[in-house]
């Protein structure tokens, strides 16, 4: 049986660049229930751009990058966990769990006592991973208008 491996990369290398597309390409078109264009993904990390996160990992299994998440610090003990995503095809095989330990791992590093993410509604599978590893919901922290539920764990 393979398993996980996670790696820290540049938010900016040819496999994380690869990574956010197909995940942002994933999101837009579950949100408008169509094909999402390149025009939207652009538009999407021009709207919420990576280039201000802490540390971006990388998840592969055998041999092949399925998986990516990454945190910014938006003070000095909060994180804000962003682009968690796992390849469909590879979805409940275990990636999303070895990202979040990954993540988190970096985040306490950085000085974090606890960590926050906004998601939507329709993101059914990623609320359950957040909820079976101890976040739990929070009131709103922002006005991300795809936001409809907030979570927060205690590093």
């Amino acid at each position: 049986m393979s398993t996980w491996t996670v790696q820290p990369v540049a938010p900016d290398s040819p496999a994380a660049v690869r990574l956010i597309r197909t995940y942002l390409a994933d999101i837009i078109g579950r949100y408008y229930g169509r094909p999402a264009t390149d025009t939207e993904v652009d538009q999407a990390i021009a709207d919420d751009p990576t280039d201000d996160l802490s540390m971006f990992y990388v998840a592969s299994r055998d041999g092949r990058d399925l998986g990516c998440a990454g945190f910014r610090m938006v003070d000095p003990t909060t994180a804000e966990l962003k682009r968690l995503f796992i390849h469909s095809d590879a979805r409940g095989l275990g990636g999303g769990a070895a990202l979040l330990v990954a993540v988190e791992a970096g985040a306490v590093s950085n000085g974090a006592s606890s960590i926050r993410l906004d998601t939507r509604a329709d993101l059914v599978e990623a609320r359950k991973l957040y909820a079976r590893h101890g976040y739990a919901e929070v009131p709103a922290f922002n006005d991300d208008r795809y936001a409809e539920h907030w979570f927060e764990k205690r590093l």
